[in-house]
């Protein structure tokens, strides 16, 4: 059966603010110094699935430059417009309905575009062995990762460790854990970090949506009707503002009863947010990770990003210091998720300008 992967990439990135723009999101940021983050998605992806069969799924006024950026890596036409974000259930319900109507059923492998995996020989590994899984049992199969600390900011699996398969039965989804249930969970061996990484066949998911969301599913047979003809776009520009926006964990995953999960540990971080720079840039010898022009005196335990000037510091410590064309941000380390909120006050004021 034919493999094909899949890369959701219609997110803004508010977290990387001031760096990361509406039209020019993390995914299309070059944060490790070495290429594009969907570009390294991509290859990445190409381990397990022709270049030919990768598709993207990503926000209309983000197409122009995605098109550009992975021109070398993927098909164009293989760029799929959302016309508005509705939530990861439409994105991969949408993606699932260009395979079948257009290409056949398969083996969907559904990645994020901008996380960040250090061990690409082992996520390869992990893949084919979850790809032969969904082949031989039709499961709906996702990614943990086995935690390696009590992390409170992601979300949780648990599993039936009983279970003697390489995949195992999933048995309930946990959303962030305050840390006494996070070092519970970690403790306890039956918990993985919820990755958002899912592998199924493009029947069997469309096959869920029936049964489990019928709202969107009906949303999504018009336009897999169009799918093909010359109404199609046109179609997609009226339907998809009217998909329910769900996201596939509360939609499905959540809900039926034929989800396995397979426990990995090959180097992945999300890389959500400032202060997880580190994960892609060795700290120095202060605790500092630097990218950019800096000279610094007293400083640690700091983030100094610059894309053009020369940032200078003295006496700082647990900072985030982000400088742009145009921005220039400052934050207290263990503030980085509230760098949403610059973006959310800017959207308020309507100064567009700066998003």
């Amino acid at each position: 059966m034919k493999t094909y992967g899949v890369i959701m990439a219609g997110g803004g990135g508010t977290r990387f603010w001031p760096l990361s723009r509406q039209e020019e999101p993390k995914q299309l940021l070059n944060l490790s110094g070495k290429d594009l983050m969907v570009n390294e998605t991509i290859d990445r992806i190409a381990t397990v699935a022709d270049k030919k069969d990768i598709f993207i799924v990503t926000n209309v006024t983000q197409v122009p430059k995605m098109k550009a950026a992975t021109s070398s890596r993927i098909q164009e036409n293989h760029i799929l417009a959302e016309p508005i974000a509705r939530n990861t259930s439409a994105c991969i319900g949408y993606a699932a309905l260009e395979i079948v109507k257009k290409y056949g059923d398969g083996v969907m492998c559904i990645f994020p575009s901008d996380h960040f995996i250090k061990n690409t020989p082992e996520f390869t590994r992990v893949i084919k062995e979850a790809i032969k899984v969904v082949e031989e049992e039709d499961k709906l199969l996702t990614l943990g990762i086995t935690p390696t600390y009590a992390c409170t900011g992601y979300g949780y699996i648990k599993f039936d460790k009983a279970d003697t398969g390489v995949a195992k039965k999933v048995v309930e989804f946990k959303e962030k854990p305050d840390e006494e249930t996070a070092k519970a969970y970690v403790a306890s061996g039956e918990y993985a970090w919820n990755s958002g990484m899912f592998i199924w066949k493009a029947s069997t998911i469309l096959k869920a949506f029936e049964e489990l969301l019928p709202d969107v599913y009906a949303c999504l047979e018009k336009i897999g009707a169009a799918m093909g003809t010359a109404d199609e776009m046109k179609v997609i520009q009226e339907v998809y503002p009217t998909i329910p926006s769900i996201s596939i964990d509360y939609g499905i995953m959540e809900k039926s009863p034929n989800v396995k999960v397979i426990s990995a540990e090959f180097g992945w971080n999300d890389v959500g947010a400032w202060d997880n720079l580190g994960v892609l840039y060795d700290e120095d010898e202060n605790g500092n990770v630097i990218a950019g022009k800096h000279i610094g005196f007293e400083t640690t335990n700091s983030i100094v990003y610059s894309k053009k000037r020369l940032i200078t510091t003295i006496g700082i410590d647990n900072l985030i210091v982000v400088e742009t064309d145009d921005a220039i941000l400052v934050c207290d380390k263990n503030k980085a998720q509230d760098v949403k909120k610059i973006v959310d006050e800017l959207k308020a004021s309507g100064r567009n300008e700066y998003l």
